[in-house]
């Protein structure tokens, strides 16, 4: 986890006992509290704790927006980014795919949501940008480390709840909770009310949604030729459109225009009117081929991967995907079993192996295939890509799917990173 110094109006602050001096100050929080005797041998008098921290910086120059959820943080929040920026305000981003302040990338990603001292930076810097609103993705980790303390929300944002990283929370229900325990303060949120997972304090609660009652409900929607919506918010009926794909967009296209309604208070319609422009994220739901038709995707969850499946009714499947070493086993055989179910084709393939055996996460996958006749195994991804591609050729109406590892530049073996990237890969193959 990466540890720094910040320097904020003439102090210096740092949670690295390993560089602190007379002059700095050490930040003690959850992660770093065993290495406080470390710090005060090494020269250090200046003592908070994480709580203190915000103490000494103003962030009331800008609005700050967290969005959590199993699946969708990063389409929602970018949505929401360039919503904004559209709409002429000055904006930062943080998250999965790194640093950004008004269009312009600041830092490369590291963690989906960084260490406090980050955190604090990121925001402090924005606030010299002069940005209206800090929009950020927040993870489980953040919320079970307490990475987000001491930051103050004008909205959080709730996107879905399904089963991901049991590798670190043991079981689905501490899961569950430690997501829903970001929603139980009164700060204004805005929950996805299809989700039979979200448990939330109700007040300051705005909802949106298309099977339930909400505040903005989608009362109606097309997936032919992209995204077309029809939202109702009270008495009012608004229309959006999008070159995206997929289901789940509707809801991820929902959540940002409402949010930047609550946010900005301008004419939904007027919000609307923009979300065109957002052509969404690299690596998620991404056309990277028209003829064939070949979509890459994060989808790295059971339920990630039903939901890439449901926006393509009617075609002819192709899967290509692996799970991740090192990460939660209990998914695997149901990331399996989705995808027999769903496709006509399934190749199963490495993802980031890290330090396990390849064959071995390929067994743990196949225990959730019944019938196993659709399925090939090529760990070699690029040729398990390659296999997809000619299988085309079999159906009437086919669509290749390369799920799980997005718009990755690497792979992960043992702890190395080689070059590896699938829309490329398929760039190189057509």
């Amino acid at each position: 986890m990466k540890k720094l110094k910040i320097n904020h109006n003439n102090k210096i602050f740092t949670d690295d006992s390993k560089v602190v001096s007379q002059d700095t100050t050490f930040v003690v929080s959850k992660q770093n509290e065993k290495y406080l005797e470390d710090a005060k041998q090494n020269g250090c008098t200046n003592i908070i704790n994480s709580s203190e921290l915000n103490k000494y910086f103003d962030f009331s120059p800008i609005k700050i927006v967290g969005i959590t959820g199993t699946n969708g943080k990063t389409t929602t929040a970018a949505a929401i980014y360039s919503i904004l920026l559209d709409l002429g305000y000055k904006v930062a981003l943080q998250g999965t795919r790194g640093f950004f302040i008004n269009d312009k990338k600041i830092e490369d990603y590291t963690l989906t949501t960084p260490v406090q001292l980050s955190n604090f930076d990121h925001i402090n810097q924005a606030i010299k940008e002069s940005c209206d609103f800090f929009i950020m993705e927040v993870s489980s980790h953040a919320i079970e480390q307490n990475r987000i303390e001491g930051i103050e929300f004008a909205l959080k944002i709730h996107t879905n709840i399904t089963q991901d990283h049991l590798d670190y929370h043991k079981d689905l229900e501490t899961y569950i909770n430690i997501k829903n325990s970001f929603f139980n303060d009164d700060t204004m949120k805005l929950i996805n009310k299809d989700d039979k997972n979200i448990k939330f304090k109700l007040k300051n609660a705005y909802a949106y949604g298309a099977d339930n009652p909400a505040t903005y409900k989608v009362s109606a929607y097309s997936l032919q030729n992209g995204i077309h919506v029809a939202i109702q918010h009270f008495s009012n009926i608004v229309n959006f459109s999008s070159p995206m794909m997929g289901v789940f967009n509707v809801y991820n296209l929902t959540a940002a225009v409402a949010a930047v309604n609550l946010l900005t208070k301008k004419p939904l319609q007027e919000i609307c009117d923009v979300v065109e422009y957002f052509g969404g994220v690299a690596g998620r739901m991404e056309v990277v081929n028209h003829n064939p038709l070949i979509i890459v995707d994060f989808a790295h969850t059971p339920d990630g991967m039903q939901e890439v499946y449901n926006s393509f009714a009617g075609y002819d499947i192709i899967t290509v995907f692996g799970a991740g070493g090192d990460r939660d086993k209990q998914k695997r055989p149901l990331m399996g079993k989705v995808a027999s179910n769903c496709s006509k084709e399934v190749i199963i393939t490495a993802d980031n192996p890290r330090f396990e055996d390849p064959d071995q996460i390929v067994q743990d996958i196949l225990k959730g295939c019944k019938d196993q006749n659709n399925i090939q195994i090529e760990l070699n991804r690029k040729e398990a890509i390659k296999k997809a591609i000619e299988l085309k050729d079999k159906y009437e109406n086919p669509v290749i799917l390369i799920l799980g590892k997005g718009d990755e530049e690497y792979q992960i073996i043992y702890d190395k990173k080689f070059p590896l990237n699938d829309k490329e890969i398929v760039k190189s193959l057509i």
